[in-house]
């Protein structure tokens, strides 16, 4: 199937709409961690709990950002290069405080442009050796969204599994949000 390009001034277009698609995510699972008890923040189903679902999903925007302000001529980025903090797996509260740090400079990526070069180095075999891979930041922030959207999925079904009820819209990606909007009721 051949691929259709974007119109000339959506792809030199700044990343605003990119960016809202990542606030809007982060904004619900703030307003999550306001409310939950640490022990339900922490409590483990097999390996997983909703912190540790969290504590991935922001160490992924901390590597985004943390690469593109270190940046002086190329950005490059390594997400598997993550701190892997466990404050944030541990505490809601200090987890939430993370997701209010890590708005600003993500809204302050809102006007660069969309097709900023990025080079994303992805570890290949176990000698430590990556491959550079060509990117951008509109692609990377359209990762993030969708990568945020998917472990608040996870994180949906770990709070239905603790009674825990969340928005319909907790967990759904802003595509499917939009087409169920134009879906006739």
């Amino acid at each position: 199937m051949p691929v259709t390009s974007l119109p000339v001034a959506v792809c030199h277009s700044t990343s605003e709409a990119l960016v809202d698609e990542n606030t809007q995510p982060l904004t619900q699972l703030q307003k999550l961690l306001a409310t939950m008890p640490s022990t339900s923040y922490q409590r483990l189903f097999r390996s997983q709990s909703v912190g540790k679902h969290v504590r991935h999903i922001l160490e992924h925007y901390h590597t985004l950002l943390t690469g593109i302000n270190d940046s002086i001529k190329e950005i490059g980025i390594d997400y598997e290069q993550r701190p892997r903090q466990t404050a944030l797996e541990e505490n809601p509260d200090v987890a939430a405080k993370a997701i209010s740090v890590i708005k600003a400079p993500l809204v302050s990526l809102a006007d660069r442009p969309i097709d900023t070069p990025i080079i994303i180095h992805y570890p290949i075999g176990d000698e430590g050796h990556s491959l550079p891979l060509t990117s951008s930041l509109g692609r990377e922030l359209a990762f993030l969204s969708s990568h945020t959207v998917h472990h608040m999925a996870l994180i949906r079904l770990l709070c239905e599994s603790m009674n825990i009820t969340l928005s319909s819209d907790f967990g759904v990606h802003p595509s499917t949000l939009r087409y169920w909007q134009q879906q006739p009721h």
